[in-house]
């Protein structure tokens, strides 16, 4: 289904607002109820859908089940009750299937679709080329992506894949959030020893000496601080979430740029 002959919506700009991000590690029942929906939708049969689902869950079918109806509810129950994780490898499996029957504008289709429920939902994920990727906010996605663009253009290739790994780390199912918050502030270390020419020093060191306002230098100590405490050195019942993990890549990202902005000239 092209853009130009999609549903109502899609061809005239409409959406609902993206709300706010509240899932992470989970799959609720409106993404398990979704995905069943759109596989029906895109052209498999209750038979063909069971197969997917069973290959994905390494489940026998039941043999007792063959008319559609009660096949359709089989794969109902079985994406129901199947570990969050298992459902967004049944996503994964099904736009392959549409790919490997030669249909692929069906897995473009399931795709859009899929992104639209996530956004309209809150679900931290996407699906993009296929796979189902952790998402962050819109500040987030902005302001690390801004960060390896600016990275790339000054040569900082060490800083540049420190934030590569920790966008890797942040997007990895589940998450890893220590990665995530060590890889961000490697790559902010990177930029203020350049910056700076002090790279025997760590960052809390180079803080005071990079001309940051006030209290943005006395926050990124903190921040400084707070990853050296959560992201290396982890205590029994204080791990960090994603949401911290979120926060440190997006000021790590926005630092960053700031500081190569305000001593080299880059493309803007």
């Amino acid at each position: 289904m092209s853009e130009h002959n999609g549903p109502f919506s899609r061809r005239h700009g409409f959406k609902l607002p993206d709300a706010e991000i509240t899932v992470h590690d989970d799959a609720p029942d409106v993404v398990r109820e979704g995905l069943v929906m759109l596989g029906r939708d895109l052209g498999l049969s209750p038979d063909e859908m069971r197969i997917e689902v069973c290959k994905v869950l390494l489940r026998q079918p039941d043999r007792g089940n063959w008319s559609a109806s009660n096949v359709a509810s089989e794969v109902e129950y079985l994406v129901g009750d199947a570990p969050w994780f298992k459902v967004y490898d049944l996503a994964e499996r099904l736009y392959a299937k549409f790919g490997q029957t030669y249909h692929p504008e069906r897995a473009k289709e399931l795709q859009i679709r899929l992104n639209e429920l996530f956004w309209e939902h809150g679900v931290g994920y996407a699906m993009q080329d296929g796979l189902i990727i952790a998402r962050g906010s819109e500040v987030f996605s902005i302001a690390s992506n801004e960060a390896q663009l600016v990275m790339a253009a000054s040569r900082k290739t060490t800083a540049k894949n420190e934030m590569h790994e920790a966008l890797r780390d942040i997007s990895r199912r589940p998450a890893d959030i220590t990665g995530a918050i060590q890889h961000a502030m490697a790559s902010l270390e990177c930029i203020a020893r350049d910056v700076s020419g002090q790279h025997s020093k760590n960052l809390s060191q180079i803080v005071p000496t990079l001309g940051l306002p006030r209290p943005l230098d006395e926050a990124l100590t903190k921040l400084w601080a707070f990853t050296s405490q959560e992201g290396r050195h982890l205590q029994e019942g204080r791990n960090p979430g994603f949401k911290e993990a979120e926060l440190v890549v997006t000021v790590a990202s926005a630092v960053s740029v700031y500081l190569l902005r305000a001593t080299q000239p880059l493309p803007r």
